[in-house]
């Protein structure tokens, strides 16, 4: 086990606003004002950040992202335990969630390099509390996989999931994607589509996976895009031809048959062994 150095140099994960400028909280303020050092997923937008906040980068500004994480992760850590601030900034919301820093937190963590947040807007929870969709339980799933095969899988998986579910989108996929959500859970499960969170265009539709499908279909869809879903109900799965049929399209993508039984088995909350001889029955063996 590991703690946290005391005082000295720090890792400090920053969150920024998600449109509004008037979201950013004063601690972002005074840490983009007085840090060592910013790494910032983008520099640019980071001084355009401080610009439109009224402060001025006084240490030094650095890239931080996916592509030079590794290289990164290294500098930042030996800057922290040389005595820096190092405050993590991503271009909107809170660093690690879909962007950059989960390799620097856990190799900071491992070795005692203090860290600690500035927590503030989140598109997550922003979309989850604008979706009239229970709170108590949920889940962050990030972007849907582009293959279909991963993407069929993963849903499949999901499908059963008792808890609310939260994805991002690109605009350019939303009708797709939401497709993919209704052939998976239903034409009736609840969902929002939340999109442009705290901006001037700011937009949540909320129906059906059906008609949040026809919704998306009828319109141009543009800025960034969050989709909540309800979870399943606990009712019984009694759709035996149905949980055959989700084993064939799995097994059809590359997916090993024991393998996409045991898949859709957990999904759907029934015994491994029946639905594999159901499998086997429906393919008259």
């Amino acid at each position: 086990m590991t703690e946290d150095e005391g005082p000295g140099g720090q890792i400090v994960l920053a969150a920024t606003p998600i449109g509004n400028l008037s979201d950013a909280s004063q601690r972002l303020k005074d840490l983009l004002a007085t840090a060592d050092i910013v790494a910032a997923e983008d520099t640019r937008r980071a001084h355009h950040l401080a610009h439109g906040l009224g402060v001025k980068i006084t240490g030094q500004v650095v890239s931080h992202h996916e592509h030079n994480e590794r290289e990164s992760t290294e500098e930042l850590l030996a800057a922290a335990r040389g005595g820096a601030v190092v405050a993590v900034v991503t271009d909107a919301g809170m660093p690690l969630v879909s962007d950059p820093g989960y390799r620097l937190v856990s190799t900071a963590a491992a070795e005692g390099v203090g860290v600690t947040c500035a927590p503030g807007p989140s598109a997550v929870t922003t979309a989850l509390a604008l979706s009239g969709l229970p709170t108590d339980r949920f889940a962050f799933e990030g972007f849907l996989p582009r293959k279909e095969g991963e993407r069929q899988k993963l849903l499949t998986e999901l499908a059963r999931d008792g808890r609310t579910l939260v994805f991002f989108e690109s605009p350019r996929r939303l009708e797709a994607s939401l497709a993919s959500l209704r052939e998976a859970f239903g034409a009736d499960r609840p969902a929002c589509v939340a999109r442009e969170l705290t901006k001037l265009h700011e937009e949540v539709a909320r129906g059906s996976l059906e008609e949040l499908e026809a919704w998306a279909g009828s319109k141009d869809i543009r800025g960034e895009i969050v989709i909540v879903t309800g979870g399943a109900t606990a009712a019984p799965d009694t759709d035996t031809a149905g949980q055959v049929a989700d084993v064939e399209v799995l097994v059809s993508s590359g997916t090993r048959l024991k393998e996409a039984v045991n898949t859709v088995a957990a999904a759907r909350g029934v015994p491994k062994r029946e639905l594999y001889e159901a499998v086997l029955a429906s393919r008259g063996r």
